[in-house]
């Protein structure tokens, strides 16, 4: 008998492009199909670096996608939408009205022939959301989860920004993390800071300030990467809890405790 033979699925290869704005901004283009001029764009904070990018590369705007409030993620919408009227993903929130598809916890929705999943990460804002591509091991996150750090708390408990990373963090270990901002290298030097005497801390440092001394991204990341260097997700580790006990006196009884005893260090850490 012959061995039956499944025909592997295939999926899209997506380009993903960067675009930087203000002083450390990142929107992220998605271009579903690279041999098509449709393009999705990410937490457009402001709309002229898009549309030099559209017109750069003979582009359309196919949709907008927003994973929260902060002006500097959705200030350059209004501007879009008046030259392109598209569908605006996003969470619900009422200082962001300009969505038109309303976004929850586990939504699935098809876009350019994308699967995208959103995972509700409340924390740094109530509402945020962030839109993971499981089929393209993609994950545009915002400010929830950056590389070698997490964005500051200004909704809810460290408890549940905590909860929050945690469900970043179970995904596979291969995700890439596009997220919005480009702070890897002094979220590295506070990671350092925390763990002095992590190896893989210690080579990520080295390799992002060669980087940074080229004027180039260092996104994006993974999320393999970021269990091993990044101190928000390693609140655990032993050399987290002597740098919280050394630093703010506290004995975190659990993850929460300790995560949130760590960003407050960080809240006041020399940038």
């Amino acid at each position: 008998m012959k061995p039956s033979h499944t025909r592997q699925r295939e999926y899209p290869v997506v380009k993903i492009t960067s675009i930087p704005a203000f002083e450390n901004n990142y929107f992220w283009v998605i271009q579903p199909d690279p041999a098509q001029d449709v393009v999705f764009v990410v937490d457009p904070g402001a709309a002229q670096p898009v549309l030099d990018y559209l017109h750069r590369h003979q582009l359309k705007l196919g949709a907008i996608l927003i994973t929260h409030r902060h002006n500097d993620h959705i200030g350059g919408v209004n501007d879009l939408l008046r030259l392109y009227p598209v569908s605006v993903y996003g969470p619900r929130a009422e200082a962001i009205p300009q969505v038109t598809v309303y976004l929850d916890d586990k939504d699935q929705f098809v876009l350019g022939g994308l699967t995208f999943h959103i995972i509700a990460v409340p924390g740094h804002t109530w509402e945020h959301i962030a839109f993971y591509l499981p089929h393209q091991q993609m994950l545009f996150c915002g400010d929830a989860l950056f590389a070698g750090g997490c964005g500051r708390r200004f909704d809810g408990t460290a408890e549940i920004m905590w909860e929050s990373l945690q469900k970043l963090a179970a995904l596979p270990d291969d995700t890439r993390i596009y997220c919005a901002h480009e702070y890897t290298l002094s979220n590295l030097r506070f990671a350092l800071a925390v763990e002095p005497d992590n190896i893989d801390l210690q080579h990520r440092f080295l390799h992002v300030e060669q980087l940074r001394a080229h004027q180039q991204i260092t996104l994006p990341s993974t999320i393999l990467l970021e269990k091993r260097t990044n101190p928000f997700l390693r609140c655990q580790e032993h050399g987290a809890q002597v740098f919280i006990k050394s630093h703010s006196g506290e004995n975190p009884a659990t993850a929460a405790e300790a995560f949130g005893a760590l960003r407050a260090i960080k809240d006041s850490w020399p940038a």
